[in-house]
């Protein structure tokens, strides 16, 4: 019998949690604001790509009010090798002005407040709720919307929709782990090119293989 979207949850949490205990982010940070940073740079970007960048650019700035006293160039010139690291440069360096000046060095920990920052959205926004302050969000990265629409969980298009289903049918209390067994699901198993269906520790409930 197929099971519901909820069913799918409980065995989920259980399978994935089991393959992925004490699941974390794979950025590598040591407080708020270089998670921030870090996010910022991961758009369009690999997590291994910024750890390499991140390591060499938090020793020069470890914080927010180190990092607003570089230059721009010097910012550039350290991340440089990421995708859009001319915006991502700026930003960086306005974010970090604007926590010293309009939060007092500290990053502010509601959605609405992160999202005002240049170069943060939606995103973002609940990675730094749930990495670095362990709030209840469900951050939907490419990962997180494709796995959740291939086993059946929701059935949508954009990951703002993903986002409140997910929401709505994770209990509070999984939400953070959740959403890395899915991201880490994704990013291991479940790809966009090529899913190894064959070695897939949930495959029993997913509809994506049903189909293929």
């Amino acid at each position: 019998m197929k099971k519901s979207p909820t069913e799918k949850i409980v065995f989920l949490n259980e399978v994935l949690g089991t393959a992925y205990p004490n699941p974390k982010s794979e950025l590598q940070f040591d407080t708020p604001f270089q998670l921030l940073v870090a996010t910022i740079l991961a758009a369009q970007a690999t997590d291994r790509q910024v750890n390499i960048i991140t390591k060499e650019l938090f020793k020069c700035a470890p914080d927010a009010e180190s990092m607003s006293r570089l230059e721009l160039d010097t910012v550039k010139s350290l991340v440089r090798s990421i995708n859009y690291y001319n915006n991502k440069a700026k930003n960086i360096l306005e974010v970090s002005r604007i926590v010293i000046e309009r939060f007092q060095g500290n990053v502010p920990e509601t959605r609405e407040e992160l999202e005002s920052l240049p170069g943060v959205g939606r995103k973002t926004a609940n990675v730094v709720l749930s990495n670095a302050f362990h709030q209840a969000v469900m951050p939907v990265d490419t990962h997180v919307h494709r796995v959740s629409n291939r086993i059946g969980l929701v059935t949508t298009v954009k990951p703002e929709q993903t986002e409140t289903e997910l929401m709505n049918i994770i209990p509070e209390t999984w939400v953070i782990d959740f959403h890395h067994y899915l991201l880490l699901h994704g990013r291991y198993t479940c790809k966009a090119k090529k899913p190894d269906c064959a070695h897939c520790a949930v495959s029993s409930v997913c509809d994506f293989l049903a189909i293929s």
